[in-house]
């Protein structure tokens, strides 16, 4: 729940779809002037504006899309649910009863209403959950930091959220702005990063290092609260969150509370996921380096952010850029088959690498050749 504002005027918190007490976003809604996905890839790859500055408006998932989320679900809900209470488990080790969870909007969105409920239902310590923003090259939302320090939370009880990492950039952008921001404002914050599947070995802490189907990384606003991924621009003035859209057109189609109901069934202290080996993370660490390497030099990709490794960040590029080729490891696995669905609706080639150390990687076509 809210606590009390203090003299300062921030911007009051945003309820997306879910309920308050599962989440309150940091963010701003604003009205967005819509571009193609076409002209936004252009855009960005042609240095004119950065990614945050523009949004294109969100469409319903198609039927047959949809049933694919409702399978994996199903099929993973058991093991999310697992991961969940693990990783909650491991956030008591780190901060003790103290705990104010700031998901990364959106992916760890419902990753962070996850952890609200596990926590306050199963291991019954006193959270509360914020979903805010973070723009790689651009930073945190300083605004929603002071807003959180504002109403009286300890900085060392802040506990930052995301669905999974790959490259590491979000992680990198973390560390960064937070050192930046205790700096300036003389406080302590940890920059620890808090992952379900860390598929890179590039988090602070994790759940697993598998590469598998999070199933909430199928969807875009309809598992995210109806809300848009975050927005810089010149809407937002000094003093504002970062900016959202509210995708009310999508409400018939909102699966948000849907989805973690579901998962949230499945949680006990009986079904938690067993402990990983920190080893592990050198591992993946060196494997996912090597595999971008030899992608950036097999398919002559001169950005490396063009390339997506990753079941989720594959789905992501499918979903909301203009993806020139698609890997998989597998043909028709269960993992993927969504991807390959995605990818046959968009025209676009698929390419079987068994080797792969990833269950799938997708590549950003170059728009300006």
């Amino acid at each position: 729940m809210l606590k009390s504002q203090q003299t300062r005027s921030f911007n009051e918190p945003f309820i997306g779809s879910y309920i308050p007490d599962d989440c309150l976003f940091l963010l701003k809604p604003i009205q967005a002037n819509y571009r193609s996905i076409e002209n936004k890839e252009q855009l960005i790859q042609s240095g004119q504006l950065h990614y945050s500055e523009m949004i294109h408006k969100e469409l319903p998932p198609s039927q047959e899309y949809t049933e694919l989320f409702l399978q994996m679900t199903q099929q993973y809900k058991k093991r999310l649910a697992a991961e969940v209470m693990r990783l909650a488990s491991l956030i008591i080790e780190k901060r003790g009863d103290q705990i104010t969870l700031l998901s990364l909007a959106r992916a760890g969105t419902p990753i962070g209403v996850l952890l609200q409920r596990a926590l306050t239902q199963f291991y019954h310590r006193d959270t509360n959950h914020y979903s805010m923003s973070i723009i790689r090259d651009k930073g945190i939302d300083t605004t929603a930091l002071d807003y959180i320090l504002e109403q009286g939370y300890s900085p060392k009880s802040i506990v930052f959220i995301d669905g999974w990492t790959a490259k590491g950039v979000i992680t990198r952008e973390l560390r960064q702005s937070i050192l930046h921001y205790n700096r300036s404002r003389g406080v302590d914050i940890p920059s620890e990063l808090f992952v379900i599947s860390d598929i890179g070995g590039t988090a602070d802490v994790q759940a697993t290092f598998d590469d598998y189907t999070i199933p909430s990384a199928l969807m875009n606003s309809t598992v995210s609260g109806l809300v848009s991924r975050s927005i810089l621009n010149e809407t937002i003035g000094q003093g504002d969150f970062h900016g959202c859209v509210s995708y009310e057109h999508l409400r018939d189609y909102d699966r948000s509370n849907w989805f973690v109901d579901e998962i949230s069934a499945e949680m006990s202290h009986n079904n938690i996921s067993p402990v990983i080996e920190e080893k592990l993370k050198k591992n993946r660490k060196k494997i996912t380096e090597k595999f971008l390497g030899q992608v950036k030099s097999e398919y002559k990709v001169s950005d490396i952010n063009r390339i997506k490794p990753g079941i989720a960040e594959a789905t992501r590029v499918l979903l909301r850029r203009i993806p020139d080729q698609l890997l998989i490891r597998q043909t028709r696995h269960i993992d993927t088959r969504h991807l390959e669905r995605l990818a046959l609706e968009k025209g676009v080639g698929v390419t079987q690498i068994p080797e792969m150390p990833f269950g799938a990687c997708a590549l950003i076509k170059d728009v300006l050749k």
